[in-house]
């Protein structure tokens, strides 16, 4: 008698198969208008902040989203809508620092105002090319633009996109000249290095160097400003051998300490215009042995990572760059719901000032 083959019966049962646990549904505006009793027209009124939905409709929308957790999409509102519910952020900054906070505060704006953010960088270093950005702007359909430095201080570019109707906020280097100021959040940098050159001068220091950042930065304009203001102030005269022009690098702040070292009568106190050149001198005063700070006081600018990872720390002026983007977005979102509600809108200006932050690279100087 022949072997029969096994055959599984019919009724076995089936091998357990693994599932995840599926995640709840995201709500949609359709569950928001279910749960607060009225039309999905008038949840979409409510989420575009139309003036004219009753204030207990409006109440009872907002209560609904709150509990669902509703969270719109603002491109594919500003694709149902007439309007644009998206920004741009525009820069031309090599300062990876910098705009790693500049971008965290105009995100928060965004995200509080219930807008998107298209981040656009451009290879130029100082200009962006109009018609890059006015494609940009059509393309992704932005309401408007924030313009990070330098690309904000150039005049040709600024005029070029708001004749062509692109709603702006500038970031820009300024003092206390109150001309040009409409629609910008500006930043006072020529007060904040008076007060920098300032604690110099009062800590006994006379022969003092400025150690420039990239020119067509506006930044570095208002600090050399800054800086002659004060020395001016106090009657101290400007050797100018002391005075050098360079970039914003630690490699051009510690060759230029380097040649000002090597002087038969070097600085006692160096005034580098940002904090990546203050490292670059400090490491080039360890390199030929003088002491910071006995032999030689140094001070930065912006208060950035570089300031607080040297030793001993430097002497900094603190620049809130997130709340500076934060304010530049909350400003533009503002102009752009006013232009969209028919409204004139009126101009807009903010300014920052960065405060004198002492730390230990800088002391009176020693006798030499």
């Amino acid at each position: 008698m022949k072997g029969k083959s096994k055959v599984p019966a019919a009724d076995a049962a089936p091998a357990a198969v693994a599932t995840k646990a599926t995640p709840p549904a995201r709500a949609s505006i359709r569950d928001v208008a279910e749960a607060a009793g009225v039309s999905l027209k008038t949840v979409s009124r409510v989420i575009n902040e139309d003036a004219a939905v009753r204030p207990e409709m409006r109440e009872r929308v907002r209560q609904a989203i709150a509990a669902l957790n509703y969270q719109s999409d603002p491109l594919a509102r500003s694709l149902r809508s007439a309007h644009s519910f998206a920004i741009g952020l525009v820069y031309s900054n090599p300062n990876a620092q910098y705009l790693v906070s500049l971008q965290n505060g105009v995100l928060s704006a965004c995200r509080e105002q219930g807008y998107g953010l298209q981040i656009h960088p451009c290879s130029a270093p100082a200009h962006g090319s109009v018609q890059e950005l006015l494609a940009l702007v059509q393309r992704s359909r932005l309401a408007g633009l924030v313009l990070a430095p330098p690309m904000s201080e150039q005049r040709d570019l600024v005029e070029a996109l708001t004749a062509n109707g692109v709603q702006l906020i500038r970031i820009v280097s300024a003092g206390d000249d109150p001309r040009d100021v409409d629609d910008c959040v500006r930043v006072n940098d020529r007060r904040a290095a008076h007060a920098i050159t300032e604690h110099l001068i009062q800590l006994g220091h006379s022969r003092i160097s400025f150690l420039w950042g990239d020119g067509y930065y506006e930044s570095s304009v208002q600090r050399y400003a800054g800086f002659m203001d004060a020395m001016r102030d106090y009657g101290v005269e400007v050797d100018p051998a002391l005075v050098l022009e360079g970039e914003f690098s630690f490699n051009s702040g510690f060759r230029r300490a380097r040649k000002l070292l090597a002087l038969a009568s070097p600085p006692t106190a160096v005034f580098g215009s940002n904090d990546e050149i203050a490292a670059g001198v400090l490491a080039a005063a360890r390199s030929v042995g003088f002491d910071v700070p006995g032999d030689l006081a140094i001070a930065g600018f912006e208060d950035s990572p570089f300031s607080q990872l040297t030793w001993p720390p430097l002497t900094t002026a603190r620049q809130d760059t997130v709340e500076m983007g934060r304010c530049a977005a909350l400003r533009l979102i503002e102009r752009v719901r006013q232009t969209q509600s028919g409204k004139v809108a009126e101009p807009i200006s903010e300014q920052f000032t960065p405060e004198l932050v002492v730390r230990g690279s800088t002391a009176p100087p020693r006798r030499r």
